[in-house]
């Protein structure tokens, strides 16, 4: 997730470049003379990007508060904040077409390109309609953070609860937040939690997400992960209103600032036409679909042994018996599906809890990573203003986020961080957007984002391909690292997991929305199209039947949160090119999944020369920077699994895969 309002990744508010009037002691723009000449442009952009520095500080202050403390005056605070960015920037926009036409620097035309592509939320003409758009969008992130799922008791609760506790004993840790008792029990014991037997009769057993999230990452019981799954799924229709509300307002102003609707705008942002980039995402989805599909058919029929008589070995999944809410990346079914059990077995978890490694620990093994690769140290307010634990006072939007609050170099992390293998890649990546943040601030702000959103994402995650055991053998955490086929493809499985499953998934999201927008899928077909593309794509099919009113991509994050997605597909397939530039910077030889460019200055410096660019220039040219070449390509991903994928076709020439 990168900070909110500028780069709009994965978390908060993220209204994009938008917000409300310009403060009275702000430059608004002016227009230029009748016949605007270059220097009025240069000047114009001056005044733009200082103006937009102070909105959207302004405006993160409010959502980071918002966002970590959440109730009705800061959800207030946050969309007044944020309709002063909306009115503003689409007052610069349309004061900047005055400049068409015009020879200017590469500077000066760069910048206003990129203002008039920033909008993620793009305000109408209408104060009043603007003002209720920013309302809107805020409404909707804080329904999706204080959602719950609420019912009553059942005895079954209790007794998986007294049987977690005894595990949790025996393993020296915590009682898990997934029974629901924390708050009831107080200290995880076993005289506490048959308390809790009588508090029960008088309450329901509500969960929010966190807690419903690790039912799904651990459970291996169908019952409870379909009511996991179906309990999260009814805090959505509510947000639909104002989803449909607010597509119709976003649309507006997208038209107004000249475009055919809000998807068109989001295409615009990678320097090159709408159509072309719908072109490019179809083919770097060609050239991973096959591997997508092999794995799919090899998870299919182990859950289908699994879940004998409730998953056929034949058409798509159901959604809730992937580990994952939203059945996005299938990591947490690994031990269901483990090619060669107990080879080569690497309990990270395990490993970091032995090891007494806490949540700022986890944090700190991020940074020094980065350190080691040359790079500078997070400066010191990063410690002490960041949220690295749920706090227990409070609502909070726990989905994790990068920031930079003031547009310079006042860097911190939003993140419920639990001490285990996902949060400490979790944390890579979002140090990634950090180290992005503090290598371009001394940048315009129009400057500061990356190259196009794909890579901001990408940065960590290629980085965190760099933390492997190899690696994490050398820090102690793990003693003994097997090197021997039946590990590698046990470690690659586990990773296609994460990376391969998700593929189609950040494919879909936004072809989703694009159809919205466009006004092709209509309200009323919201839900159908949303699980036609997730069968077509991912070969998964909804855990039940769905209710008349159901809205289920309102229980994605990103859908309410107003965050475009694509980035996050082309991160998967740029991190394994940049993954593969740092080790050849490296000089690294061997086989790409093997590399970990740990400590090396010089794959650092590859690097940090490409984050210092920020988005001064087109896209292309910072690949180019890192890489060598000028084209997304998947080749490298495939070169980096070809070993799993070579044994998956062997397992399954007797399936009939597909769907």
């Amino acid at each position: 997730m990168t900070k909110p309002f500028l780069l709009a990744a994965a978390g908060v508010l993220l209204l994009g470049n938008v917000a409300l009037a310009a403060p009275a002691d702000s430059k608004a723009p002016v227009a230029a003379a009748a016949k605007p000449t270059p220097a009025d442009a240069k000047a114009f952009v001056q005044r733009v990007n200082d103006d937009l520095k102070k909105l959207y500080t302004d405006a993160a202050r409010a959502d980071w508060v918002k966002s970590t403390y959440i109730t009705e005056d800061t959800e207030i605070l946050t969309a007044d904040a944020a309709e002063k960015v909306m009115v503003y920037t689409a007052k610069a926009i349309k004061e900047a077409t005055q400049f068409d036409g015009l020879t200017l620097d590469a500077d000066t035309d760069r910048a206003i390109h990129l203002l008039k592509i920033s909008a993620d939320l793009p305000a109408p003409n209408d104060a009043a309609k603007t003002a209720e758009l920013a309302k809107i969008a805020s409404q909707m992130t804080s329904l999706y953070g204080k959602g719950k799922y609420c019912r009553a008791w059942k005895p079954s609760d209790l007794e998986e609860a007294k049987a977690a506790l005894a595990t949790a004993t025996a393993a020296s840790v915590a009682a898990p937040e997934d029974a629901g008792l924390k708050a009831a029990v107080g200290q995880a014991d076993a005289a506490r939690l048959e308390a809790a037997t009588g508090l029960a009769k008088k309450a329901p057993h509500c969960r929010d997400l966190e807690q419903l999230t690790n039912v799904m990452s651990s459970s291996r019981n169908y019952d409870a992960l379909l009511d996991a799954w179906n309990g999260w799924h009814t805090i959505s229709p509510e947000i639909q209103p104002l989803f449909q509300k607010y597509v119709s307002l976003a649309n507006e102003g997208s038209v107004n600032l000249g475009f055919a609707d809000t998807g068109a705008l989001w295409k615009s942002r990678y320097d090159m036409t709408p159509a072309q980039f719908e072109a490019e995402m179809e083919r770097l989805w060609g050239q991973v679909k096959p591997l997508y599909e092999d794995l799919h058919c090899y998870v299919r029929a182990k859950l289908a042994a699994r879940y004998e008589g409730k998953v056929k070995n034949s058409g798509p999944i159901p959604a809730h018996l992937l580990g994952n809410m939203w059945a996005q990346e299938w990591a947490n079914v690994y031990p269901l599906i483990e090619p060669y059990p107990g080879e080569g077995s690497l309990d990270v978890t395990a490993a970091l809890k032995a090891k007494g490694v806490d949540e700022a620990k986890v944090a700190h093994m991020g940074e020094d990573f980065f350190v080691n690769l040359g790079l500078k140290r997070l400066p010191e307010t990063f410690w002490t203003r960041s949220m690295l634990t749920k706090p227990r006072d409070r609502e909070v939007v726990c989905h994790a986020s990068a920031w930079d609050v003031t547009y310079a170099n006042d860097v911190r992390i939003k993140m419920c961080i639990q001490v285990d293998e996902d949060n400490l890649i979790t944390v890579h990546h979002e140090l990634g957007h950090i180290y992005y943040y503090q290598y371009y601030n001394d940048k315009p702000v129009l400057f500061q984002q990356g190259a196009h959103d794909g890579f901001h994402e990408a940065i960590g995650d290629a980085v965190a391909l760099s933390v492997n055991p190899t690696y994490l053998n050398q820090l102690g955490i793990l003693k003994d690292v097997p090197n021997n086929e039946k590990a590698l493809i046990n470690l690659q499985m586990k990773d296609a997991l994460d990376k391969v499953a998700f593929l189609p998934f950040g494919y879909l999201m936004d072809k989703w929305r694009w159809d919205v927008f466009n006004g092709k899928t209509k309200s009323s077909e919201y839900n159908k199209s949303w699980w036609n593309l997730r069968k077509k794509y991912q070969g998964i099919e909804p855990a039940s039947a769905r209710p008349v009113n159901a809205f289920d991509p309102g229980a994605k994050y990103h859908i309410p949160a107003n965050v475009p997605y694509a980035r996050y597909f082309l991160a998967r397939i740029l991190q394994f090119q940049f993954h593969k530039a740092m080790c050849d910077a490296a000089g690294y030889k061997g086989p790409l999944h093997s590399c970990s460019v740990a400590g090396n200055k010089a794959a650092g410096k590859k690097l940090s020369d490409m984050l210092a660019m920020g988005a001064s220039k087109p896209w292309p040219e910072a690949l180019q920077k890192l890489t060598g070449g000028t084209q997304m390509d998947a080749a490298p991903l495939l070169d980096y699994f070809a070993p799993l994928q070579k044994w998956l076709k062997e397992q399954n020439k007797s399936q009939k895969c597909g769907w």
